[in-house]
This record gives C-alpha cells, structure tokens and sequence, in this order.
C-alpha cells in the first residue's frame, strides 16, 4: 500500500498551527477542508503536475483552491511555522544537531523565468534558480531561500541569519550553531570574519586551492538533502513566476525531510 501523503500524526502536528477560517457572514460557498486542500498541495509538490491537472477524485477541490492556499499560507507565514515546530519536537528528541551547519545550493532551470531568477552559468545562460538550503550535522534542514541561478555565495549570510530559534529544551532556544561549513562558492573573507564576530567557527573551502580539504566528510550531508528536496518533481524545474509560491514548495519539500526524520524512526 502507498504510503500516505499527509500521515495522521503529520496532520495532528499541522492541524493547530494552520490560521482558523472565520466564515463570512454573508454566507457563500463552504470552505475546503485544510486536510483536503494539504493533501492536494502535497499531490503536486510530489508529482509536478499542473495545478489544473489536479485530479478530482483525490476530493482535493480544484487546483486553483489548492494554489490559493500555497499562496496565502507563504504570505502569513505558516510554512515558517511548521517547519520550526518539527524542529523544535526533533530537539526536544536529542535527534537535532546544532553545532554543525552546512550551507550549500542547487541550481534548476525556470521555465517561464520570473522573480529571482538570472542566466545560469551551468546551463548557457538560460534563466534559472537556485535553491539554498542549511542543515544540521545530520542533513536536517534548517533554513531554505530560493535566489536566481547568478546569485554568487552571498546567499551565506542573509540565510544564516534566518536561521530560527529551536526550542523543544528547557533555557533559550538555539539559534546559531558552533561551526558553518561551506564549499568554495561560498569563500569570503567577509563571511569568515562575520561569523567569527558571532561567535561561530567558519569553514569555507579556499578557491584557488587543491582538493583534498576534508570538508567532504562533513558536507556530504547537505548534498544529499538537496537530493531529497529535488525528489519533488515540482522542484526539479521551476514553473512559477513567483518567487514567493515556488519558496513555499522548497519549504514545503524541507518539511517532508524535517517530518521523515521525526516520524519514520
């Protein structure tokens, strides 16, 4: 039997965090159920198939209520919060490691082009994206971003600083880990000293240097998370426009790996 896309005890995790809908008082149609419409949002994520393809006997409504949905929970926020909820349960269950992080990105092409997109240097200059992600030391995803295909390693900091508070323990939430690791994409003597004055222990790979650093040891992880992320055949070509509703399926897919790692154990 296939496995569910939104098991029950994904959903008793999702369900209270999800905004409550208030009806109008005008009346008008019922509201899609949010299991339903997660479920249909899930459906594309996996297979990449077009909104309007979406089929019906999934009981899913129509791909545009599901694309609505994608939208408006992006705009409030609520992919954040999910994803920081798991976070916080995996601490709180000893299977978060927050001394090391790992930043690393992938590039994919964008079909219709768009918001944060940019010639690919590894694809003849066609539009693309890519798509940056940081884990912990066991491929767990912490942060995500979505940047065009030219964007360079500066991507380093803004998402380093988007790094959430993880809860789950008793005293303050861990925010920043003890080590960043990075390949050569990301050296900079900037990002080094930045780190540094955070109180974080910077390993960035050297351009101009041979192989052979030993930090492929340690970044492998985040290599395979990107793989992970890119199992998601909505996320292996990017069709949106919109920067912020293909942000939320890279969200989304780090909240399928965030979720396997809890519940699949």
């Amino acid at each position: 039997m296939a496995k569910p896309l939104l098991p029950d005890e994904l959903w008793a995790i999702i369900e209270p965090i999800l905004p409550k809908w208030t009806p109008s008082p005008k009346g008008g149609q019922p509201r899609l159920d949010d299991r339903k419409t997660l479920t249909g949002i899930l459906f594309v994520l996996k297979t990449g198939i077009p909104w309007q393809d979406l089929p019906q006997e999934m009981g899913s409504g129509c791909g545009m209520t599901c694309g609505r949905r994608l939208r408006d929970w992006q705009n409030d926020g609520t992919w954040e919060k999910i994803q920081k909820a798991l976070l916080d349960r995996l601490r709180a269950n000893d299977e978060l490691n927050h001394g090391l992080a790992i930043i690393d990105s992938s590039s994919i092409r964008a079909a219709y082009g768009g918001e944060k997109t940019g010639p690919s240097p590894v694809d003849r200059a066609k539009p693309g994206t890519k798509h940056h992600t940081i884990v912990e030391a066991h491929g767990i995803p912490l942060a995500s971003s979505v940047t065009g295909a030219n964007v360079p390693g500066k991507e380093l900091a803004p998402l380093y600083n988007s790094l959430p508070a993880v809860g789950g323990k008793v005293g303050h939430p861990k925010t920043k880990p003890d080590t960043m690791m990075a390949d050569r994409g990301y050296d900079s003597e900037p990002h080094r000293e930045g780190l540094r004055q955070m109180g974080v222990e910077p390993f960035l790979a050297e351009t101009n240097t041979e192989n052979g650093s030993g930090l492929g040891i340690f970044r492998w992880v985040v290599e395979r998370t990107l793989s992970w992320i890119h199992q998601n055949r909505r996320l292996r070509i990017r069709y949106e426009r919109r920067a912020d509703m293909h942000q939320a399926f890279l969200t989304l897919a780090c909240i399928k790996i965030c979720a396997s790692f809890l519940l699949d154990r």
